[in-house]
């Protein structure tokens, strides 16, 4: 596969999570917070995931969005302005899938909506300046 299709695999795929936790938001009551704070987390995911595909880094293998970050930050020290929002969503990476882990609330679900779509405007400006065939959700 090409890498600019697997680049818009990568923010594609980021792209229908975070649509996925903005249509539950707004569409089911109660609200399935876990769901959704999970939707959050794994868009943030495959953004920061993308953006180090488009270094020609290979992404790792892990789930810990601050551990990402920092990698990101290395090439570029702007995302370090997103050490809240990434510490906030890595919490709901794994632990909403169990009963009982986390106590989540609707007004976590609407943060972790805000902190996602921060990375996601972020990512994609930050790469959008060094390739304009970039295409996203």
């Amino acid at each position: 596969m090409d890498r600019q299709k697997e680049l818009r695999q990568w923010f594609s795929l980021a792209g229908q999570n975070l649509g996925v936790a903005k249509h539950l938001a707004a569409s089911y009551h109660p609200t399935p917070v876990e769901t959704i704070c999970n939707q959050c987390q794994q868009s943030a995911e495959k953004y920061l995931k993308g953006y180090l595909f488009i270094k020609n880094i290979e992404p790792p293998k892990i789930h810990d969005l601050t551990e990402l970050l920092e990698i990101c930050a290395d090439i570029n020290p702007g995302f370090m302005n997103f050490i809240k929002q990434c510490r906030y969503l890595t919490r709901f990476g794994v632990l909403p899938k169990y009963p009982n882990e986390l106590q989540i609330t609707e007004d976590d679900a609407k943060t972790a909506i805000r902190f996602a779509e921060e990375i996601k405007e972020f990512v994609i400006n930050t790469c959008a300046t060094q390739s304009a065939s970039i295409t996203h959700n």
